[in-house]
């Protein structure tokens, strides 16, 4: 019995351990040094005492006392020393460590992650932390009709990313006590585990890039993803509805583009050729302007 007890032990220490960043580890162990030899330091005085059963047993005190002070000491402030990506600790980690991407609340209910992993351009280890698990079953309940269909959603993404079995999905326990923000949280677990972000919230990649870490923005990857149309192409589009100009048409690309087509409003609702004139960037995104091609615009003035 003693033996399994042990077994089971060890076990369970082993389990704990695998989950653990190596610079955690370092850290504790570095950290539980210094506690026993603190520890060793004051069992020094004890020597003078007759009855070495006392004195023995206050060392043993001191030593599980200091020690595990040390230990968790270490594990809080190995955070503080700042290292170049901690690479020489981490040689033998640093080849998984690349590929460990961590999922925020957004890009989960977003749903858009599930179709990028199935595609198999998105690998490596998708950490989902306990936090936004609890953030998404808070969505969840919410009384707010709106809200609460997000929430589900982000759920049931999840649980279809596992389904996959694409890539290897980590739900990451680890939690901050000390943040109460959930974008803060996921900085930190960033830092922790050497980890990238993938998201689509604006932000927090602001915030995430200032302290150095990698963001991988879905946003960013859709727009660059997007059909490239130069000027002078000849499209095919259906003008949906009238511009804000006089005389102006509407209509869209595929993947959303709003298309400014000039003297295209008698046009409404049907399908007319038109010729890329110029391309405006926004922040929103792309702004097309056309003119209609020689034949439709003869055909209008007819």
């Amino acid at each position: 019995m003693v033996g399994i007890l042990f077994a089971l032990l060890a076990l369970s220490v082993e389990k704990i351990i695998k989950h653990l960043p190596l610079k955690i580890l370092f850290g504790g162990t570095i950290g539980l040094m210094l506690g026993l030899f603190v520890a060793k330091l004051i069992g020094f005085g004890l020597t003078g005492l007759q009855n070495n059963t006392i004195s023995v047993s206050i060392y043993i005190v001191l030593t599980c006392i200091f020690g595990y002070i040390g230990m968790v000491l270490g594990t809080i402030k190995i955070e503080e020393i700042r290292m170049p990506n901690w690479s020489w600790p981490m040689r033998g980690t640093s080849r998984s460590s690349h590929y460990i991407q961590i999922l925020d609340t957004s890009v989960i209910i977003d749903g858009r992650i599930a179709d990028i992993v199935e595609t198999g351009f998105l690998g490596g280890v998708l950490v989902i932390p306990e936090f936004v698990l609890q953030e998404l079953q808070h969505i969840a309940d919410s009384p707010d009709p709106t809200r609460r269909v997000r929430g589900r959603r982000g759920l049931d993404i999840i649980k279809r990313l596992q389904q996959e079995n694409m890539v290897e999905i980590r739900i990451d326990r680890q939690d901050f006590e000390n943040l109460s923000e959930v974008d803060a949280k996921l900085v930190a677990l960033a830092l922790r585990l050497n980890a990238k972000i993938v998201t689509n919230d604006y932000n927090l990649s602001k915030v995430a890039e200032v302290q150095g870490i990698r963001i991988l923005n879905i946003n960013q990857l859709a727009s660059a993803l997007k059909p490239v149309v130069l000027p002078g192409e000849i499209l095919r589009l259906q003008i949906l509805k009238e511009g804000k100009e006089h005389g102006q048409g509407i209509a869209y690309l595929e993947d959303g583009t709003m298309v400014v087509v000039e003297n295209a409003s008698r046009h409404l609702g049907k399908e007319v050729d038109v010729s890329v004139t110029s391309i405006l960037q926004t922040t929103a995104g792309r702004l097309i302007f056309t003119t209609l091609k020689d034949g439709d615009h003869s055909r209008q003035q007819h």
